[in-house]
């Protein structure tokens, strides 16, 4: 049953448990207040915080995924990579590979500095399928100055399945930054390629210009000899310097994928992503031909309202082409949420978020997102419930999965929608504030309601993903948060309270859907359909301590939310770059 009583409890911890962290304190037969110190936490190099089946190398350094790609029946991954410790530096190109996007195998590194244009690192970069099948990586070196340069790097051997070894253009680097206003520290990160209707390849690359950012546009016929174009494919004032850029067409209301270096098909849309502000943010628009610019639908003024492919922990994102079935799949960079030294005491720092199939919803306005179907491989022992009412105050144990390591799928149904409380658009300018004053503790009209992950049994720690519902002037505002404030008695973590809004037509449907893939250390939801998704990393004692924490459904609204269906499966632990070849 669902047990009113409990919420109480989450919601006194959500007070107290900063002060029980510091002094355990009970009252004696006097009245009195007795306090002893809170005793230790376990260390947190223990391989529990691990991630079962997301990406990561076995040790040491990762950050900016790379040149993603599928060539010959074999996707490949390249990864900043410092092969020498956990921390950044000597950055090289990691490479594995993998016939089904969740099993890894690790292979020598592609690409390592050792050129004048590169000797500084072997910088983010993307991967181009040229005319003939011909595989070509650019990348962002740093030279002997410390100006940031491009470069191009080929395959040895084509016939090679895992493309082990790659050998540098002998006229590299290939690009400079030079031109009135460059930055020479500002200009990397090239976008994938694509052919242009003169037959000519272009590229994107990140600079800082005159102190503005821009998406600088280069032209060439064989992807060794550029010329830059005299207007950037975008450019903006509103901040310095766009990294890690993006550049691809999407279909309205197709999840299909586009191929760059293929026609794009009439009505087509144009994403440019940009990574700045500490996150990674998108706008949809036209490429318009004649002009060879990106022309946004909607420009904003202030940048803090564009939106994001992802609200958590979550940057560097690199999309590519799946060409086995036809999908564009997007993979974002997760960093730990330790401090450094915590890392060196590890060993490793860096995840991958799981591969996201991304398309455009059939209105044009908005990226949605989902886990990649082959993740679905490593679901095992799944539970289902039907029909579960939520009411105010209700907290619901899910039971029978691996809560450390598990796939839920629940969806909300409202039994009414005319409690929603006000909405107030000065909220999109920080919904991670909002998240913090509108936790899972505060009673609402329409939420919130979600749920409580890998909570200890005493609730000190705990981790809640949940939704609360608003309505706007025109339509039906939701805020989905990722709260991981509590998710801890670890000190020195960063733990916010992530979060983003979406629009959601609550008139047609009233069913709101949330996917949450819990692994060890990673939380990674997906609200809405994929309207919102975030991704948090968490490093409960509890894991280490206990080795099992609980899992529930809740509702902490005044309506009374149903759960028409519940799913959850137990996941399998990957193959992730256990074996070299």
């Amino acid at each position: 049953m669902a047990q009113a009583w409990a919420f109480f409890l989450l919601a006194l911890f959500s007070f107290s448990s900063y002060v029980s962290r510091i002094f355990l304190c009970s009252r004696n037969g006097e009245g009195l207040f007795l306090c002893a110190r809170a005793p230790e936490v376990p260390s947190i190099v223990s391989d529990k915080y691990r991630t079962a089946y997301h990406f990561q190398p076995p040790k040491n350094w990762m950050n900016d995924p790379n040149g993603p790609m599928y060539y010959n029946g074999i996707y490949h991954l390249f990864f900043q990579h410092n092969p020498n410790g956990p921390q950044w530096g000597d950055i090289v190109w990691g490479h594995s590979v993998s016939t089904d996007l969740v099993n890894w195998i690790i292979l020598e590194p592609a690409i390592e500095p050792d050129t004048p244009g590169d000797i500084k690192g072997c910088w983010s970069g993307s991967a181009t399928i040229l005319s003939g099948g011909q595989p070509v990586i650019m990348y962002t070196g740093g030279d002997a100055e410390n100006h940031q340069v491009q470069n191009i790097a080929l395959p040895n051997n084509r016939s090679d399945p895992y493309l082990r070894e790659w050998s540098k253009a002998g006229n590299n680097p290939v690009l400079q930054p030079v031109g009135p206003g460059m930055n020479p520290g500002e200009f990397r990160d090239p976008t994938t390629g694509w052919i242009g209707p003169d037959g000519l390849w272009r590229i994107g690359i990140g600079a800082e210009v005159n102190g503005y950012s821009a998406a600088l546009l280069y032209k060439s016929e064989d992807f060794l000899n550029w010329s830059r174009v005299d207007h950037p494919l975008y450019s903006s004032s509103a901040s310095t310097m766009w990294e890690c850029l993006d550049f691809f067409a999407v279909l309205p209301g197709s999840n299909g994928g586009l191929d760059l270096s293929a026609a794009i098909p009439k009505g087509a849309k144009h994403v440019l992503k940009v990574s700045v502000d500490q996150c990674d943010k998108y706008m949809i628009g036209v490429y318009d031909l004649e002009s060879d610019t990106f022309v946004p639908d909607t420009v904003l003024d202030d940048r803090r309202l564009l939106p994001r492919i992802d609200y958590g922990n979550y940057y560097a994102s690199k999309s590519f082409f799946d060409s086995k079935n036809r999908r564009r799949i997007i993979w974002g960079w997760t960093n730990e949420s330790d401090s450094s030294s915590d890392d060196v005491a590890k060993g490793w720092a860096g995840i991958y978020a799981i591969p996201r199939t991304i398309w455009l919803d059939r209105d044009g306005k908005q990226l949605l997102q989902w886990p990649v179907e082959e993740i679905e491989s490593l679901r095992r022992n799944e539970i289902s419930y039907q029909g579960l009412d939520l009411e105010e105050g209700d907290l619901y144990e899910i039971k029978g999965v691996d809560t450390l390591q598990a796939d839920v799928e629940i969806d909300f149904e409202l039994t009414s929608i005319d409690d929603a409380d006000s909405f107030d658009p000065s909220w999109l300018l920080d919904p991670e504030k909002h998240c913090r004053e509108a936790g899972a503790s505060l009673h609402g009209g329409i939420g919130p309601f979600g749920l409580v992950i890998l909570a200890s049994s005493d609730m000190e720690e705990h981790t809640v993903v949940h939704f609360r519902v608003y309505k706007s002037q025109k339509e039906y505002m939701i805020l989905m948060c990722s709260d991981i404030r509590r998710s801890s008695l670890r000190q020195g973590l960063y733990t916010p309270a992530y979060g983003g809004f979406f629009e959601f037509d609550l008139e047609k449907e009233r069913k709101i859907s949330l996917r949450t893939l819990i692994d060890r250390s990673a939380v990674e939801s997906f609200g809405g359909g994929g309207r919102v998704c975030i991704i948090a990393r968490v490093y409960p004692v509890a894991i280490v301590d206990d080795g099992k924490a609980q899992m529930y459904a809740f509702n902490n609204g005044s309506t009374t939310v149903r759960v028409p269906h519940l799913r959850a499966w137990s996941m399998m632990t990957a193959q992730v770059n256990l074996k070299k070849a």
